[in-house]
């Protein structure tokens, strides 16, 4: 049996209403695809926890969750992965891509120009529809 990863992510929003997107790392799995930034939970962690705790090593900035957003899992070829989406905003600091290639902020009807990670999409269509 394929080993299961949970991994929360953040859906954050910028005042222009754009939605930050991260791209992996060609040294990360799944590299040189786009992701909302997060990470695994560890264990004992709840959902907003470990999503502050990444978005801090991440990202280098400080984070307040807003509730669920998107919850899916996903089949990869070596492992299996839960993806927690939470909607979430900055409260301090400006996001820089610690881990990531770069970052953007993306108005939602262009997320799909990019090249998502397969268990990021079902959240990335959600955006896209989301009035």
């Amino acid at each position: 049996m394929k080993k299961l990863v949970k991994v929360v992510a953040a859906i954050i929003e910028n005042e222009n209403k754009e939605i930050l997107c991260a791209l992996r790392s060609p040294e990360m799995s799944i590299p040189n695809m786009w992701e909302f930034p997060g990470g695994k939970v560890e264990a004992g962690e709840d959902l907003s926890s470990a999503l502050i705790r990444e978005i801090e090593e991440e990202l280098g900035c400080t984070i307040e969750t807003e509730g669920l957003f998107n919850d899916h899992t996903h089949e990869y070829e070596a492992f299996t992965i839960n993806l927690i989406a939470l909607k979430a905003r900055i409260t301090i600091g400006t996001p820089k891509p610690n881990e990531h290639s770069t970052l953007i902020w993306l108005k939602r009807e262009n997320l799909s120009s990019l090249l998502w990670a397969p268990a990021d999409i079902p959240a990335v269509e959600q955006l896209i529809n989301e009035k």
